[in-house]
């Protein structure tokens, strides 16, 4: 059984053509990894993040993604646990009308400086369908058990 959507792909001049594309790393992962593809000028010596600070890690790559999709784009577990960055629009959302070059923003969330290599697998993207709804006031909703409890409301165990 395939269910799997194309996703057409533009590689822009700085994409670095011995990358593959985005992949899946097993057969059940649900994200294909995304690589930092940087400008020749960085390539050497990596792209530097401050502590503090956010940056967009380029990819070289535009997608056209299939109507009623989106890409989200999230961070790889072993990044956000062995070092200070985090993708801190997470999930973030590329629209299916959306063109331009997939940038990964990236924050320092740490006291040292970090280096971004190039042909770092900085991010996964997630392939989901959405729905659009159609929102409409009202003068009340249906009561629920949670009501409005948030933010652990519910208890941790």
């Amino acid at each position: 059984m395939s269910n799997k959507q194309l996703v057409k792909v533009l590689a822009l001049d700085h994409y670095d053509k011995e990358f593959a594309l985005p992949t899946y790393e097993t057969i059940g992962a649900a994200g294909a990894d995304v690589k930092a593809s940087l400008p020749a000028s960085l390539r050497e010596t990596g792209f530097e993040i401050k502590p503090g600070e956010r940056v967009l890690i380029p990819t070289g790559l535009c997608f056209e993604i299939p109507l009623g999709f989106e890409v989200q784009v999230r961070p790889r577990s072993g990044i956000s646990l062995k070092t200070s960055l985090l993708v801190v629009n997470s999930p973030g959302t590329i629209d299916h009308d959306y063109r331009g070059e997939v940038k990964i923003i990236v924050g320092n969330f740490g006291k040292e400086t970090h280096i971004v290599e190039h042909g770092t697998r900085i991010a996964q993207l997630i392939i989901a369908p959405i729905t659009q709804c159609k929102f409409q006031f009202s003068d009340s909703l249906s009561d629920t058990e949670r009501g409005e409890g948030g933010f652990g409301s519910t208890g941790t165990k």
